[in-house]
């Protein structure tokens, strides 16, 4: 069955191109510092939101028009099988990513749950024998059911506790069975509204507790795909134990799990923390900790979750710049975790969105790419950071002073002569050379 008769496959055609349905900046083939487009970008479908979300928000019913809607149940699920391999190919996207619900119904039981979701892996596992759409990561849903009301890893019941972790054995499995190449945590439910009746120390521990099985587990079946922790601030709880970078990094270093895990940053996530997306990116890349994208972008005037696709091209050169600084983004993606506005309801309107996020990336990237063949930014922070080069400077960095040391230099000052920051300089080059990468001027 053909789900978007009036698609043909898309193709780049350039910046002049007046066609919506063509790339104008992404070219798949194109070489960008050695490599293709393609092999930086790995660009990624988000499952839930291009196949399974209707667009209702919590003052009105879904508005989306999806032709595989007539069906119900498993056929469902079916149906949203065939859309998603015809939907990747027509794109023409090297990667996908999926939550365990939503690709199989929940049943009556767990293993009713379990054998809807054997039923559709091995369809799913079928289309990619003839697709060059691999799984860039997967994930189990151990938030929105009801009973995990209050959490999952971190429940403050054992009964669970022990679900969630059944869920989750069963998604490593799922993931070594479609060659995953990265395995996300996101602890949806993982936190708390209040202390007054939250035992932090043994919900972080437990929390902990599951990681290690998890690690265990994927061990014992020679899943070896890489564990990414995705964090999150506020929505759904008050108190989120995945914060951001630096509060997922101090949890991972106090319970061992450094080595194990790296973090899925989005964007519309570091926001919501009141960072910026590049801060985020940068925090995890200076650790080692940068391990893959989720491509989306908040609004500015709301103040929660609403994950629109990235059109924001000051962003995704920042963006860019980092993962470019970090060697890429080795066996991660950009998952476009976004969905469109609930006013574009058509089936059209999913191939729009994907192509204005992927041809902003795509601009990103060669801008990200210029600035640093010509280590604008470099550049600029070495001269920033020059007294640190020798002399006094020179010892504090080397770890060749101390305090007493310091003391007499520091009285020896008379006037410590201080340098522009030259903030709107900087601001006003890299707008240069976003404006100019494309004309050539």
């Amino acid at each position: 069955m053909t789900f978007f008769k009036n698609i043909n496959q898309v193709h780049y055609e350039g910046p002049t191109s007046t066609n919506p349905l063509a790339f104008k900046f992404y070219n798949p083939e194109e070489k960008i510092g050695g490599k293709t487009m393609e092999e930086i970008l790995r660009f990624g479908v988000a499952y839930w939101h291009t196949f399974t979300e209707d667009l209702s928000d919590p003052f009105g019913v879904g508005t989306a028009m999806r032709p595989w809607d007539k069906f119900e149940g498993m056929d469902l699920a079916k149906a949203r099988v065939e859309a998603a391999f015809e939907f990747f190919e027509k794109l023409n996207v090297p990667y996908f990513a999926f939550h365990d619900v939503d690709i199989a119904p929940e049943g009556d039981s767990l293993k009713e749950s379990n054998e809807n979701l054997d039923t559709i892996v091995a369809m799913i596992k079928d289309y990619m024998k003839d697709s060059k759409t691999k799984l860039l990561w997967n994930t189990v849903n151990n938030f929105s059911h009801p009973r995990f009301v209050h959490g999952a890893g971190s429940s403050n019941h054992a009964d669970v506790f022990a679900y969630a972790a059944a869920k989750v054995k069963k998604g490593l499995e799922v993931g070594k069975e479609l060659g995953a190449e990265n395995y996300v945590f996101w602890g949806g439910r993982e936190g708390y509204e209040t202390l007054l009746n939250t035992n932090m120390q043994l919900e972080l521990d437990n929390l902990a507790r599951l990681y290690h099985m998890a690690n265990d587990y994927a061990k014992e079946i020679g899943f070896a795909a890489q564990f990414l922790i995705e964090p999150k601030p506020k929505e759904p709880t008050t108190h989120q134990y995945d914060f951001d970078v630096a509060s997922g990094y101090a949890f991972l270093q106090h319970y061992g799990l450094q080595d194990v895990f790296k973090f899925n940053i989005e964007a519309n996530h570091a926001t919501l923390a009141g960072h910026t997306f590049e801060h985020e990116l940068h925090y995890a890349r200076i650790h080692d900790m940068l391990g893959s994208v989720d491509a989306n972008q908040g609004h500015p005037l709301l103040g929660w979750d609403t994950d629109e696709f990235p059109t924001d091209l000051h962003t995704t050169v920042l963006a860019m710049y980092e993962i470019l600084k970090n060697g890429g983004l080795g066996s991660g993606g950009l998952n476009f975790d976004a969905k469109v506005r609930r006013g574009s309801f058509t089936p059209e309107d999913l191939f729009h969105a994907h192509i204005a996020g992927m041809d902003s990336f795509a601009v990103g990237l060669k801008v990200a790419q210029r600035l640093m063949d010509d280590q604008v930014l470099d550049n600029v922070i070495d001269e920033r950071y020059q007294t640190y080069q020798d002399g006094i400077g020179r010892d504090i960095v080397e770890d060749k002073t101390d305090l007493r040391k310091l003391e007499e230099y520091a009285l020896g000052l008379t006037d410590i002569q201080h340098q522009s920051g030259k903030l709107e300089s900087i601001k006003a080059t890299i707008n240069q050379y976003l404006l100019t990468t494309f004309t050539g001027e």
